[in-house]
């Protein structure tokens, strides 16, 4: 993890919890709760009710903002040096494409889009495009 985050310019723990609800699953190998099989599940599913304002983990680039099949509706940020956040199953966005947010700034509104089966927040960290746990880079 050393390695990834030194790729990425990020200090452990520099990057601010989205939600402020706990962690309901995280990184890992799971049973899937809608397809009953074992699959990776690629970040952490954060306890919200729906409507709850996602805020941005740091200041980037908005590089996705739209549908993205199973994530629903969902927002990506570039913040450079190869870290990239995910936030998905939003029920509405507040972002557009192109967009330079500030971290803590309001991304969109927790939902339930997409393969989801209740409220929550599904949020990534990439590393180069890669999932990895989120655990390493969120603040405590």
């Amino acid at each position: 993890i050393e390695q990834e985050q030194s790729r990425a310019g990020t200090a452990p723990g520099s990057l601010l919890r989205p939600v402020p609800g706990g962690v309901s699953s995280g990184y890992g190998w799971r049973i899937h709760p809608i397809y009953g099989d074992s699959r990776l599940h690629t970040g952490w599913d954060m306890n919200a009710s729906c409507g709850v304002p996602i805020k941005a983990g740091a200041g980037g680039r908005v590089f996705y903002s739209g549908w993205r099949g199973g994530y629903g509706n969902a927002v990506m940020i570039d913040h450079g040096g190869g870290l990239s956040t995910l936030y998905a199953h939003q029920s509405s966005i507040g972002v557009s494409y192109g967009d330079r947010v500030g971290a803590g700034e309001v991304i969109g509104w927790v939902g339930t889009t997409g393969t989801s089966t209740a409220c929550h927040l599904h949020f990534e960290t990439r590393v180069n495009g890669t999932p990895v746990d989120p655990i390493a880079y969120l603040s405590p």
